[in-house]
């Protein structure tokens, strides 16, 4: 239980629902004081849901399935060359 202590929050809808309904973002306490509009905290709120980053990562994922069957073939290939012949 928290006693004293006043809060101000953005609720955001979650962009895909499937695991989450809403993002809640706790304002600093001096982000209303420096004359943010409320249009501005929603944009950088929306902004933080979708990250930059998310798309890097999965681009990096999807390369590994590829270069480990590349792998595996050479792999395999190179066993089956050994034991033909010698």
């Amino acid at each position: 239980m928290v006693k004293g202590i006043s809060r101000q929050v953005i609720v955001v809808p979650s962009p895909d629902p499937e695991l989450f309904e809403q993002a809640i973002f706790i304002l600093r306490d001096d982000a209303v004081a420096q004359g943010v509009s409320d249009e501005m905290l929603l944009k950088q709120a929306q902004q933080a849901i979708r990250g930059s980053n998310r798309e890097g990562k999965k681009r990096k994922l999807y390369l590994y399935g590829p270069v480990w069957a590349c792998a595996g073939a050479v792999l395999t290939g190179a066993a089956w060359l050994l034991t033909v012949f010698l």
